[in-house]
């Protein structure tokens, strides 16, 4: 019998390649994958709405981002940061990739806010990006980029949390392994997945790409008033921030910021007009496929696809390492581009991975390698990821670009490759 797991991603990628609504397409993945694992109808439903519960907090985030995001564009700070950019970065389009990955990597280690600071800075830059014919696909891969390699290699912020979860489930699971000895392991899948990077930039995207400025026409040579408002607008940005990494709540972080947009007269929650309900609309529909995507998780942990597809894995290479290295990654691939993050991946995959490991003879080091590894592949590239949501909420703000095409292709096809390389190498090597 087909295993529920491949089955489902199967699925979801071809309803998501053929246009069908990404929602839609995890929902009807998700549901087919409980049937062919056993579940039944009543198992499957329920799975589903307890892994939805387990993305609840992420939801919230995400709606009162939106708000926050709309709060913001009322003001005059969107065109401030539009001219100011305009003026110190005309036609330097790499300049401008290189500074956003620059703050992507600081979002995710000293001053750890993830993908918040996206939907509130990026749709100011968009008329830029335009005036450069600058390929969003290429902003897509430097925005995933910058919100994934962090982790693999710095053991700080984000980082270190994803290295304590792989070492305390190694040890879980039998095999004592140093947090501060993880960053060793991810270092040759971190630098492949560097070289990914760059040909996305220099090399796939380079080519100039025609945008629309509908929606942007403003005069990019006066000078913008930075007044009360703008003031207020800015300060509610770094009390996000700060609050985020004090609390380690980004919903406690929203919350904070709406406070001083409220509380400064900046934000009327009671104004209904069209761009903030067009804000909310982006962002609610991220939010409600963060919330499937949890369903997806519980029902695929719940059928035990995942652990026949490593059982069969060990029965089929035995101590040949390389091939065991690779599909071990490649199912590792499979089983985040279902969950959707490669944090919550790690429990699962070491739990299968570490006994597996021991028995092919690989390294604690190795194994470690594996494990992170396989957890990372995956992030980029799936529809349900907030490290490829998080760029699309964006760049999709003057809809002229795709979810799928623009962020989900273009990210898989430039990291999954590199990291699949990179980890069998690193496995092999360490």
């Amino acid at each position: 019998m087909i295993n529920p797991l491949i089955l489902s991603v199967v699925v979801m990628t071809v309803l998501c390649l053929l246009h069908v609504n990404l929602l839609v397409s995890i929902v009807l993945a998700a549901i087919l994958g409980g049937f062919v694992g056993g579940l039944g109808l009543s198992g499957t439903m329920e799975a589903m709405v307890l892994g939805m519960g387990d993305n609840s907090e992420i939801v919230l985030s995400y709606v009162l981002l939106g708000l926050i995001a709309a709060a913001i564009n009322e003001t005059h700070l969107v065109d401030f940061v539009a001219v100011k950019a305009y003026k110190n970065l005309r036609g330097k389009k790499f300049l401008l990739l290189f500074l956003l990955t620059f703050v992507g990597i600081i979002s995710e280690t000293v001053a750890p806010i993830h993908v918040s600071w996206i939907p509130l800075v990026v749709p100011f830059l968009l008329v830029i990006m335009n005036s450069m014919k600058l390929d969003r696909r290429a902003v897509a891969c430097s925005l995933t980029f910058s919100l994934k390699w962090p982790y693999l290699i710095f053991p700080i912020g984000f980082g270190l949390v994803f290295h304590t979860i792989i070492a305390r489930a190694m040890a879980q699971n039998g095999l004592e392994f140093q947090i501060k000895d993880v960053w060793k392991s991810m270092l040759v899948p971190g630098m492949a997945m560097v070289v990914g990077w760059l040909i996305s930039v220099f090399v796939s995207y380079r080519k100039p790409r025609e945008y629309e400025q509908d929606g942007f026409e403003f005069d990019m040579e006066y000078e913008v008033k930075f007044g009360r408002k703008e003031w207020a607008a800015a300060i509610s940005i770094v009390v996000l921030a700060v609050v985020q990494i004090i609390t380690k709540s980004m919903a406690w972080g929203c919350i904070a910021s709406i406070t001083v947009l409220l509380g400064t007269a900046t934000a009327d929650i009671r104004k209904s007009n069209e761009r903030m309900n067009y804000s909310m609309r982006i962002m609610g529909a991220i939010a409600f496929i963060m919330l499937v995507a949890g369903g997806f998780s519980k029902i695929m942990v719940a059928t035990g696809s995942i652990d026949s597809l490593v059982s069969h894995t060990a029965s089929l290479f035995g101590t040949n390492k390389l091939a065991a290295a690779f599909f071990m990654l490649l199912i590792g691939l499979l089983i985040t581009m279902g969950i959707g993050t490669s944090f919550g991946s790690v429990p699962i995959i070491a739990t299968l991975y570490v006994p597996l490991g021991i028995k092919l003879g690989f390294s604690p080091a190795a194994i470690a390698c594996l494990v992170g590894t396989a957890a990372a592949l995956g992030d980029a590239g799936s529809p349900s990821s907030d490290v490829t949501l998080g760029p699309t909420s964006g760049l999709i703000t003057d809809r002229q670009h795709n979810h799928i095409w623009d962020t989900c292709v273009p990210t898989f096809l430039h990291f999954n490759i590199p990291l699949l390389i990179g980890g069998v190498i690193g496995a092999l090597i360490l």
